[in-house]
């Protein structure tokens, strides 16, 4: 048995070496800088105020317009080239025209760029050497399957000092994406190389799910069978715990040691990260839960919203449905925004009864809704910072729900709140004890993944010790 587990460890390590050295090191680089994304402070500072004397066309006639029979959303914004009313439903959106009813998707290379000008001018970047390089459906960067609905995309790049590019939805003529010369270089060293992400097999999501998947758990085969075989070959004589190897082995050995519990949940907890409901639930809406959230509203109650005005400094205007009801959400700045109700006061967000009232339909059995605490266990935010996020717990299945556009945030069932702690906990070292003292959490992820690293470099050393010696034999 014992001779079967040294050939097995001692193979599967030659292999995967390497890879067990990358995932270290790229851990650090990650830790420090995630993958490109547009945050909602960048998103918003690029909008310019709608004009909404333009923009007189009633929501539900943008409906019909775009075709789109199950829309739930309707959001208004000011582009470069007029109003347009983008209307959005569970798998896609479309762009039209306010003034004319018209499709306001972009094929134009030169809308394009005339909107990726706009969007950086408005957040203060330099624009004046901005120029589409590309138009295609992936790249590096806009892999992720949240880009899915807004293919293919625009490349613009501003040509300033950061190197900043900005991506252009051709569905929508929304910014979805922007990076920079130094995101795209720490990215290439750090998550590409972690999550195995070229573009060429990121793009086909079941192979690339399939590839790292196998390869997690090959690894952590192989460090499961190491830790096996290191602990069962300490000396211990008296008080004192020897290695009975020399050289670069015996550095291995007590090197493995000392990183043993580390090693086998890190790559535990990477391969969870691949787990994709396989053990573990997704936290996705059952379909009866989404049929209320995806509830259809009838837009033809928006225009008794009309009577109200927009706020004349409103940089988004969303009309949604919610408990049965249409809504309409102006977005004044980043962390304020108004919510108009039918012969109801405004409000900035909706109210626990409200929530409350609609949890009848969405769950039986749900306690009242109660506000998130900022460090909860199972964190969760607004995308209105400082909003608050309600969390209902019916029976075993909890539901957080933004106060500020009615969306559900989480579903969390057993599996979920589980997997949470075996994967992000594990991985991430994000227990909240260590969220609240950043430094030393920084200084823990480093300092592990640095020991991780000299031991996969051991590792190194003998397999290539080893592949010499057979080779040469």
């Amino acid at each position: 048995m014992m001779g079967a587990i040294v050939l097995l460890h001692r193979w599967l390590g030659i292999a995967f070496c390497l890879l067990f050295a990358m995932w270290f090191a790229t851990g650090i680089v990650m830790h420090f800088v995630p993958f490109p994304s547009l945050t909602e402070a960048e998103r918003f500072a690029g909008l310019a105020p709608v004009e909404r004397v333009q923009a007189a066309m009633a929501v539900a006639d943008a409906v019909a317009a775009s075709g789109i029979a199950d829309a739930t959303r309707v959001r208004l914004i000011q582009r470069s080239d007029g109003p347009v009313y983008i209307v959005s439903g569970p798998s896609r959106s479309r762009a039209v025209r306010a003034s004319d009813r018209q499709d306001a998707s972009v094929s134009s290379p030169e809308v394009a760029l005339a909107i990726a000008q706009a969007h950086a001018r408005q957040r203060g970047l330099d624009a004046a050497h901005t120029a589409i390089v590309a138009h295609a459906d992936y790249d590096q960067w806009s892999v992720p399957n949240g880009f899915d609905r807004h293919r293919p995309l625009f490349r613009a790049a501003l040509g300033d000092a950061a190197g900043t590019e900005i991506y252009v939805s051709s569905r929508t003529g929304e910014i979805v994406l922007d990076t920079t010369r130094s995101e795209r270089g720490w990215n290439l060293v750090g998550s590409v190389l972690h999550w195995i992400y070229p573009t060429v097999l990121r793009s086909n999501w079941a192979l690339w799910d399939g590839v790292v998947w196998t390869l997690s758990l090959l690894a952590l085969i192989a460090a499961m069978l190491g830790a096996v075989l290191g602990i069962a070959r300490v000396r211990v004589q008296g008080r004192q715990i020897s290695s009975p190897y020399r050289g670069w082995h015996a550095l291995h050995h007590i090197v493995g040691l000392a990183a043993t519990a580390f090693v086998l949940t890190w790559i535990f907890s990477g391969w969870l990260s691949m787990d994709h409901g396989r053990l573990f639930s997704r936290g996705q809406l059952t379909p009866a839960e989404a049929g209320v959230t995806n509830a259809l509203p009838d837009w033809k109650t928006a225009a008794s919203l009309d009577g109200k005005p927009v706020s004349s400094s409103a940089r988004e205007v969303e009309w949604l449905g919610f408990n049965g009801m249409v809504y309409r959400r102006e977005r004044i700045g980043l962390d304020q925004q108004v919510l108009v109700r039918l012969n109801v006061r405004e409000a900035g967000v909706f109210s626990a009864q409200e929530v409350e009232s609609w949890m009848t339909r969405l769950a039986a059995g749900c306690s009242a809704p109660s506000v998130l605490a900022v460090n909860d266990d199972y964190p969760a935010q607004s995308i209105v910072p400082g909003a608050p996020v309600y969390r209902a717990r019916c029976g075993d299945v909890w539901f957080d729900i933004d106060s500020a556009d009615g969306r559900v945030l989480q579903r969390l069932d057993a599996s979920r709140r589980a997997y949470r702690w075996f994967y992000g906990a594990l991985h991430t070292l994000d227990f909240p004890v260590l969220l609240a003292h950043p430094r030393l959490r920084d200084v823990l992820i480093v300092g592990l993944c640095a020991l991780g690293l000299v031991f996969s470099i051991t590792g190194i050393v003998i397999g290539w010790r080893r592949l010499r010696l057979s080779f040469a034999g």
